[in-house]
This record gives C-alpha cells, structure tokens and sequence, in this order.
C-alpha cells in the first residue's frame, strides 16, 4: 500500500527550514537567506520515493509579529501545523535540546500531528561538541551536505497515512511558474539590497508569457518609501539591473531554458501594515 501526507517543516525563523526542503527536493525551491524571515508563504514541494509521496510544506518562521505581515506569515505557518499530517520541528543541533514545540509555537495544546524533532546545520557544530542524540530524540541533519536526510525520511514516513498518491510522480512542487518567479526576485532583493531593506520588499508578477522564447516575465517591485525606490534602482539603474540578472538566472535555472525579465519599482506606501495591500499580495485572505 502506498502512502501519501503533508509534511510542514515548523520551527524559529532561520533555522534551515528552506535549505531542508531545497535538499530533501533536489531542486532549488524555496529563498535562502542568512536573514531571518526570508519565507513569508508556504512552499511546497513534493518527493516521491518508492511507495511514499511528502507532500512538504515550508512554513514561515513562528516569530512573534511586529506588525500585520507577521501576524499574517505567523498565520500561515499556525495552519500548516494544524494541517499537517506529520510536523518535523525543526531546532538547530548547537541549542539541543529543543523545547517543546507547543511552547515554542505557543500552542494551548499538543498538535494532533506526531512529531519528528529535526536537529538541522550539524555542519557547523564540532565533532567534538556534539550533543549525543539518541533515536528517540530526534534526528541530526546537515542539508547542505545531504547528512541525516535518508533517516529523516524512514523516521516521517512511519507517520504518513496509507493513501494513494495525490500528485503525479514527477512533479516536484504545486505552486505556478510565476509563484516562483516571484519569489526570485525576492530572493535576489534579500543577496542584494543591505540591512533592512528587503524585508520592505515584495514583488507582483504583471504578465508571465510562459510560452514565448524566451519566457518573458514582467514584475513590479514595491517598496514602502520613495527613498527606498531610489536605493533599489540605483544609480544609472545599476541595482536593479544587478537584481533583475540574478533573479533571471535563477529562473532560467528552474524552467531550463532562457527568461527574459523586466523589473519596475514602484512605492505601495506602508504595504507591510496595511490589511488590502497584504491581500492584494496574496499575504492574507
């Protein structure tokens, strides 16, 4: 019998929730960022090994919301916990042992989902300061280097529910080509821009031309002020140049064949704290 469920990859802002799924995919999905808070929407990619298709979700971090964009992404990552089928909460392997994720998340109760603890970035933890992590603890990954993801897949897919498959085998993930075309650009925003700046950032694909040759995209970048449109342009439109070339070969690089991308700035005044513009955005319902 196979089995089929969602997986939501839970835990603090930054704790390599995207570069687990990146890893566990094979396929460069989700933005990575030393930034916290680089995910503001679910991800979801999908893995189908033998008999067992993850359904895996990259939630947003669970932070304590500043303001209504966070109240928004702390929604969405409450969600994917409550719909999970399985949770793998994810703490990084330096801080063992991880809190309870009910407090963490700051739950009334237990998640009616099992949880699988993720001990993640064992990379950067010495051989010698190693925690010893017994089975019944957790399981010790290092995504980048593809350490810990086999048992961490044996450990998830014991909680998975026997159900035939809900997407076709080869499909690595559910969102549209311009969902992560977006979301490039933003990522581009996140390696270009310093400071606080990108988190001022969002990006709104006007037209996506997935046909053409080369696929041209069209996109808007907003930001808040007009001084921050200014820093984002650059001068002689040397930043935003630099920005709309990264992001385009990270495109180019999911859809395999080359993009054309247009990039304009424009200012949506307070749009991080503003109720429609987050739903305009697809932040909010």
């Amino acid at each position: 019998m196979t089995r089929c469920g969602v997986v939501v990859l839970a835990g603090r802002p930054n704790v390599g929730k995207s570069t687990l799924l990146n890893a566990l995919i094979g396929e460069h999905l989700a933005i990575v960022s030393p930034k916290p808070q680089s995910t503001r929407r679910p991800v979801v990619g999908l893995l189908t090994r033998d008999d067992t298709q993850f359904i895996f979700t990259d939630s947003p971090g669970l932070l304590e919301p500043e303001y209504k964009l966070h109240e928004a992404m702390r929604a969405a990552a409450l969600r994917g916990i409550a719909d999970a089928d399985a949770i793998a909460y994810l703490h990084p392997l330096a801080e063992f042992p991880a809190p309870p994720l009910e407090q963490l998340a700051r739950l009334d109760r237990l998640p009616k989902a099992p949880i699988v603890t993720v001990y993640t970035k064992a990379d950067v933890v010495l051989p010698s300061d190693r925690p010893t992590v017994r089975r019944s603890d957790g399981v010790v990954v290092a995504a980048v280097r593809g350490e810990g993801l086999d048992a961490l897949l044996a450990a998830l897919r014991e909680h998975l529910p026997e159900s035939p498959f809900h997407y076709d085998p080869a499909e690595m993930a559910t969102q549209p080509t311009r969902f992560f075309a977006a979301e490039f650009v933003r990522e581009a925003a996140f390696e270009l821009l310093h400071e606080e700046l990108p988190y001022s950032v969002a990006v709104e694909i006007d037209e996506f031309r997935e046909g053409s040759e080369p696929v041209y995209i069209r996109a808007v970048v907003y930001v808040e002020r007009d001084s921050q449109k200014g820093i984002v342009i650059g001068e002689g439109g040397r930043t935003i140049k630099a920005l709309g070339a990264a992001a385009r070969a990270k495109i180019a690089a999911l859809l395999g064949g080359s993009v054309y991308l247009e990039l304009h700035v424009k200012v949506l005044p307070k749009w991080r704290r503003h109720e429609p513009s987050l739903k305009r955005l697809g932040y909010a319902g």
